[in-house]
């Protein structure tokens, strides 16, 4: 058991740290690429969409059942559900009418000037919602890498694709309202730690065994997690930014990589492989 802690906590650190590479687009442009952030975002959706449904809740059904493995699907489904009506992932750039109610406000003085405060601590309200949502992708992982190294390496890289967006979204305000570099690079940063602490916190949770039909039943249910993640939270994201016909290129694109990479690994490693 130690040894696969290690693997998912490496791994878990990978996706963790993307929000690093989020922050990089904010730090080092004026404005971040959105229409970039939202291609990004239509790839991960497809390799999301291909783990979900033709990887885990694919075995879990074969292994323990169709009725049993739809129950486990649904059941993260829920769960996933449940966490993001009560933790909302917020978007990256501020909506529409926020913009207009900053435009009109301040009778011709700066308006970032006038709401610095407002937009740190919306900021840091951000940091610690894209935190909370990271716990259970860290959970992820780490149910997948004791599956084996495939479905481990498969959710980290999905995952990392996904957080690139989130550390935009937290060192954005962080960066117009303190103006400071470092500032938005180390909370965006921290932020994606939230992921390997959740690797630490199920790791011990669990039994250092757990029977085939629970582990393929917790994989499933992770496959119900990641499907409501990519057509509530990045779907709609990458339409907004990308636009919705290259945003549906690149989902496929993603599901064809992933597609390929399942092959590949299913190939290069042994089936039975347990770290």
């Amino acid at each position: 058991m130690d040894s696969q802690v290690l693997v998912a906590l490496a791994l878990s650190l990978v996706g963790g740290l993307s929000t690093s590479i989020g922050a990089l687009f904010v730090i080092l442009n004026h404005a971040p690429n959105l229409k970039m952030l939202g291609l990004l975002q239509g790839f991960a959706a497809g390799l999301m969409l291909s783990i979900s449904f033709l990887d885990l809740a694919h075995n879990a059904m074969n292994s323990i059942g169709f009725l049993k493995g739809n129950l486990w699907f649904f059941a993260g489904v829920i769960v996933f559900a449940l966490v993001v009506s009560f933790i909302p992932e917020p978007s990256i750039v501020p909506s529409k009418d926020e913009k207009q109610k900053q435009q009109d406000d301040g009778s011709g003085k700066d308006p970032m000037k006038k709401h610095r405060r407002q937009v740190l601590f919306s900021g840091i309200i951000t940091a610690i919602g894209i935190s909370l949502h990271n716990f259970p992708e860290g959970m992820a992982v780490f149910l997948g890498s004791i599956k084996g190294l495939r479905v481990g390496l498969n959710l980290a890289l999905a995952i990392a694709l996904h957080n690139i967006p989130e550390g935009v979204a937290v060192a954005l305000p962080v960066y117009f309202a303190t103006q400071s570099k470092w500032q938005a690079f180390k909370l965006a940063t921290l932020s994606g730690f939230a992921e390997p602490l959740g690797v630490l916190i199920v790791a011990y949770l669990f039994p250092s065994s757990l029977s085939p039909e629970i582990l393929e039943g917790l994989l499933g249910s992770v496959g119900g997690v990641m499907a409501f993640l990519t057509l509530h939270e990045m779907l709609p994201l990458a339409f907004d930014y990308a636009g919705q016909k290259q945003a549906v290129k690149a989902v496929f694109l993603g599901m064809a990589f992933m597609s390929a990479s399942l092959y590949f690994l299913e190939i290069s490693l042994p089936k039975d492989i347990s770290l």
